[in-house]
Formats: C-alpha cells, sequence, structure tokens
C-alpha cells in the first residue's frame, strides 16, 4: 500500500493551543489514533470561527467532512500541549481541503492531516455550492 503523503502549505493563517488530556491516551500510553481525529475537529471549529463561521453555518451551507488523512510522525504524551496550525487549501465548486501541522511547543512534529470539506445541504440532504462569501473569506486569509 502507497504510504499518504500530505503537502503543507509555506504558512498557516490560524493556529491553536491544545493540551493532551489523560482521555487522549491508548494503551500504549501516547495520544491514540482516535483521539487526535478529536483534536482535529476542534482545531476546525476554532479555525472556522474565527472567520465568524460554524460547521453549520458557513455563509448558506454546512458542512460536511468527506475525506481525512493522517500521517504520524510522532508521539503525544499527556501534559503536552500541542500547537495546531490550519490552513484552507485546494478550493473547488463544493469544497476545500483543510491542512494540519500538530507539533508540541518544543516544535516535535506529531502528525500532519488534511481533512476535505463538502459545502452541504443538510435540510435537503445533498452538496451545495460553496459560498462566495465564505470562499472570500477564507481565500483572503490564506
Amino acid at each position: 500500500m502507497a504510504r499518504i503523503k500530505i503537502d503543507l502549505p509555506a504558512s498557516f493563517s490560524f493556529q491553536t493551543e491544545l493540551p493532551i488530556r489523560i482521555t487522549d491516551l491508548n494503551y500504549g500510553g501516547h495520544l491514540g489514533n482516535d483521539a487526535l481525529l478529536s483534536l482535529l475537529h476542534e482545531a476546525r471549529v476554532q479555525f472556522l470561527k474565527s472567520h465568524g463561521y460554524s460547521e453549520l453555518e458557513f455563509g448558506g451551507a454546512g458542512l460536511i467532512m468527506a475525506d481525512v488523512g493522517i500521517v504520524y510522525k510522532g508521539e503525544g504524551f499527556y501534559g503536552d500541549v500541542l500547537t495546531v496550525q490550519v490552513q484552507a487549501t485546494e478550493f473547488t465548486k463544493y469544497g476545500f481541503d483543510l491542512v494540519y501541522r500538530l507539533s508540541t511547543q518544543n516544535g516535535k512534529e506529531i502528525a500532519h492531516a488534511k481533512t476535505g470539506m463538502l459545502c452541504f445541504d443538510y435540510q435537503l440532504r445533498k452538496l451545495k455550492t460553496i459560498p462566495l462569501e465564505a470562499l472570500d473569506r477564507l481565500e483572503t486569509k490564506a
């Protein structure tokens, strides 16, 4: 099987700090893959909020995650505070990608990730074209 490769942008427009909680650890004593996905979700919600949006109100559309890829770079442990950087990339008619870099505060990389986000009409249960206002807002801070 081919390894996943996530191309990181030269710079990120958003950054947040998220602690690794005791409940985020797996039986190996380090950050579990399920918990890392939850941390990505938290970072995504904060990223959207910084632009004035939420996953249910994205300029007249909702958002739904179409795919996710994670490349693990190192272990995270209880008490580590992760710096999570987020950037919107690869805009299409119906959505965009969010790319993430997670590292400890001393610079050790923990993971690179990408989530494919699609605009979605939750009432009609179908894809929706990306709202121009939202596109302009995300591209301006790219």
